[in-house]
């Protein structure tokens, strides 16, 4: 599977919320980075349909999803970051209920839920009320219903927001059993909880101001990037063709790489930390070079 945004441009009157993307996402799973109001929310939402772009194409495998219809519709399984749920529900019949609004038919859903339930420890709860579920059980439902389809393209907005750290580890074991049951299949997920996005994500993209400023390995963030702390001496003697971004602080500057080891072998007496995804993106949107 290969999703291609093409030029893509959202805009609302004078403003760009979204900026000539072009991201390609095939197999595997990637983590959408930015600040509130960087444009993550108007890109799931173009991806998903639910708004039009200005200009640019978004297209799946070659086809430009405006002429696919509801075909697009059957390939994509989608989290929005505040979903509702009917609270007197019961578990089984909400699922039922979301299985036939995918046009999946009854009999085949009867089949499919008791193995997804399993799969989730969710079976003893077959008969119980929405509303009964703790926060943690209610999240698993909500991605539940993006899976029931098993779609190719799962669009996760914010999975685990205010889970705690048991909850958040469920839901992030039931993304990597997706992925790793069909190696197919590609996750796009939104979070502001950047462990998460580095124990689960292949790539990074980080969006600034509605434009894509860095996209990245996630192993590459990890390993590679790094924070140089150095006086205003030592940066004027510092070679800079790897700093990414530099950021004025009392002690001198703090600079931003993608190559953290030259540094480290080159000026030994300069101080390196590691870069992670909460360092990148501090850096890259408030670092003023």
């Amino acid at each position: 599977m290969k999703l291609l945004l093409d030029h893509v441009s959202k805009k609302y009157g004078n403003k760009y919320a979204l900026k000539d993307l072009n991201i390609e996402f095939s197999d595997g799973v990637y983590g959408i980075l930015g600040a509130n109001g960087a444009g993550k929310t108007t890109l799931i939402s173009i991806i998903t349909g639910i708004l039009q772009q200005t200009s640019g194409q978004v297209k799946l495998d070659g086809s430009d999803i405006k002429d696919m219809g509801t075909k697009y519709l059957d390939k994509i399984g989608y989290l929005p970051q505040y979903p509702q749920f009917y609270p007197n529900f019961r578990v089984k019949e909400f699922l039922m209920y979301m299985c036939s609004i995918k046009d999946i038919p009854q009999k085949k859903a009867k089949e499919i839920l008791p193995e997804i339930m399993e799969e989730v420890n969710l079976c003893d709860h077959m008969n119980k009320k929405i509303k009964e579920f703790s926060t943690g059980m209610k999240a698993k439902l909500r991605v539940l219903t993006a899976m029931t389809h098993h779609a190719k393209l799962l669009i996760m907005d914010e999975p685990t927001a205010g889970l705690d750290v048991e909850a958040r580890n469920e839901i992030l074991d039931m993304l990597r059993a997706y992925i790793a049951e069909d190696e197919s299949r590609s996750i796009l997920i939104t979070s502001h909880i950047s462990t998460d996005l580095e124990s689960l994500c292949d790539e990074l993209y980080l969006i600034h101001d509605g434009k894509l400023i860095l996209h990245e390995a996630t192993d590459a963030i990890l390993e590679q990037y790094g924070i140089l702390k150095v006086s205003e001496e030592q940066y004027r003697t510092l070679d800079q063709s790897s700093i990414l971004k530099v950021q004025k602080e009392n002690y001198g500057y703090a600079c931003f790489t993608n190559d953290k080891k030259f540094y480290q072998e080159n000026y030994p007496q300069i101080a390196v930390e590691n870069g992670g995804i909460d360092e990148l993106i501090l850096m890259m949107t408030g670092g003023y070079r």
